[in-house]
């Protein structure tokens, strides 16, 4: 058996799994996110992280034959940031990725020192709300009495790997998300620049996803239910590992996830370095990924569904009535900012051409036209960086139904295939297990498509019109919406949603 867990931002997901793929059981548990203040994100390493790997190993594990289980692997929420002293004890709850937003200052700062374009070449990334560093930067000058007892940090998968083996190690790809602390082309830790930025930290050792960075514990073996010895697998950043659990590997393959938020990762034949995306290391020695992500997607339904005290199925059922073009409706979904293209934490959503005549399922897909723009966005980002999009994987929950989906195809005129296996990060976790206890090698494939939409080209005219009134909305009410924040923030209020 192999065993993948993933710590996801509302819940956390596990699956034990054979070595042909084969899902033996599944178990969730779902958990919150913290919001101190406006902008802020966080989450608590041991009340939520470790807690839950610990409920979720036990449950999959009990009345089974430990001798059986061949090894494990853990994803996680990222790129985050989680400082520990030098016992790897967390001194604060850890800074969630690019929807914390709270470091604009530093990421000023450090392109200042360092300059923006000599940081794109050494780290194939502009810096900006997702990167590390600043937030570093941050708790250094925000928190000088918690960061004097700084030593070390942590990702949600490297974490669970230290409370679980003793290693201080990090995954390549994760750590080529830690700008500007990362050298993209000689894949190590930018030596200078991360003592400059880092001080005193001490760095972990860089490994990848699929090696094994040790074996489990005598001292946590009764409280996890996994037996002593056990191998460990490195792990990585959830998006990278669903996109390999769906069979995103080769160049050309793209992965779009339908989430809390939306996130996209190509598969690409070198390092790119554009202005609005990602540029990090793949999975592998020798591979390399563009991605993306949208602040909110998910999110904005589970609002609108809350806000109207209404059943979401029900909502997507009355959306479906409604004809392409939501009777007029036009929306931005930057309800919590926007990351890639833009990388604005300072947009905020808008619902353009609302009329007394508009009824809640016009609102409802307005909602959900607003977010497949947004992925339009991104996948023509995608190509103006001068990467190729052969074939595109969709994953996470938003796929269990028809609608969303076929919007997004609809929008972009993509083609989107649908794995039979919808568990998610979880499941290439186990994957990557399998291949660093040698069990299969990367020859070997789990992935099947269960389903592929084709996008219907009846739609096409009206969706071009309405995606270039998009582009065209936001520019004209950035200047509106960036002085609206600020006055939310004078009052103490913010229009970002909780998860």
């Amino acid at each position: 058996m192999l065993l993948g867990i993933d710590i996801g931002t509302s819940s956390t997901k596990a699956v034990l799994v054979t070595s042909e793929g084969e899902v033996i059981d599944s178990a969730v548990r779902t958990h919150s996110v913290s919001m101190p203040q406006p902008g802020w994100f966080e989450q608590d390493a041991d009340e939520i992280w470790w807690a839950d790997f610990k409920a979720l190993s036990n449950k999959l594990l009990r009345d089974r034959n430990p001798s059986s289980l061949a090894g494990i692997c853990i994803s996680g929420l990222g790129p985050c940031l989680l400082v520990a002293d030098e016992a790897g004890v967390p001194l604060r709850p850890a800074i969630l990725y690019g929807v914390d937003t709270r470091s604009t200052e530093e990421i000023k700062e450090l392109n200042e020192r360092y300059g923006e374009d000599a940081i794109l070449a050494r780290c194939g990334s502009p810096l900006t709300t997702q990167a590390v560093g600043p937030k570093i930067l941050w708790v250094q000058r925000h928190e000088p009495s918690t960061w004097s007892r700084v030593r070390r940090f942590f990702m949600a998968n490297s974490y669970i790997v230290w409370r679980l083996t003793g290693e201080y190690v990090l995954d390549h790809s994760s750590a080529s998300q830690c700008d500007p602390l990362y050298d993209i082309e000689r894949t190590t830790w930018a030596e200078d620049w991360a003592e400059e930025v880092g001080k005193h930290l001490e760095y972990p050792a860089l490994l990848w996803p699929q090696e094994i960075a040790g074996t489990v514990l005598d001292s946590v073996s009764q409280e996890t239910g996994i037996p002593s010895g056990t191998p460990v697998a490195v792990g990585t950043i959830d998006a990278w590992s669903e996109a390999l659990g769906a069979g995103v590997r080769n160049i050309g393959d793209a992965m779009v996830m339908y989430g809390t938020t939306m996130f996209f990762v190509d598969v690409v034949d070198r390092p790119y370095r554009d202005r609005h995306l990602w540029n990090t290391v793949g999975t592998f020695p020798g591979t390399w990924t563009l991605a993306g992500g949208m602040a909110t997607s998910g999110a904005i339904i589970s609002w609108f569904e809350e806000l109207t005290a209404t059943d979401i199925n029900e909502l997507l059922q009355e959306a479906s009535a409604v004809p392409p073009g939501s009777d007029g409706l036009l929306v931005l979904p930057y309800f919590s900012g926007e990351r890639t293209p833009l990388f604005d934490p300072e947009a905020r959503g808008v619902i353009a051409g609302l009329t007394l005549g508009h009824s809640r399922g016009a609102l409802t897909r307005a909602l959900l036209e607003g977010t497949a723009y947004g992925v339009r966005n991104n996948l023509e980002a995608f190509t103006n960086a001068g990467a190729k999009i052969s074939r595109l994987v969709a994953v996470g929950g938003g796929t269990s139904g028809d609608l969303w989906p076929q919007i997004v195809s609809d929008v972009t005129g993509q083609m989107q295939h649908l794995p039979t296996v919808g568990i998610g990060a979880a499941y290439g976790d186990a994957y990557l297990a399998g291949l660093a206890t040698e069990k299969f090698d990367l020859s070997t494939d789990w992935t099947r498509i269960s389903k592929t939409i084709m996008p219907d080209t009846s739609t096409t005219r009206r969706y071009d019109q309405l995606f270039s009134l998009y582009k065209l909305l936001y520019a004209v009410t950035v200047d509106v919406n960036h002085t609206l924040a600020e006055i939310g923030r004078e009052i103490g209020r913010d229009s970002t949603p909780s998860f």
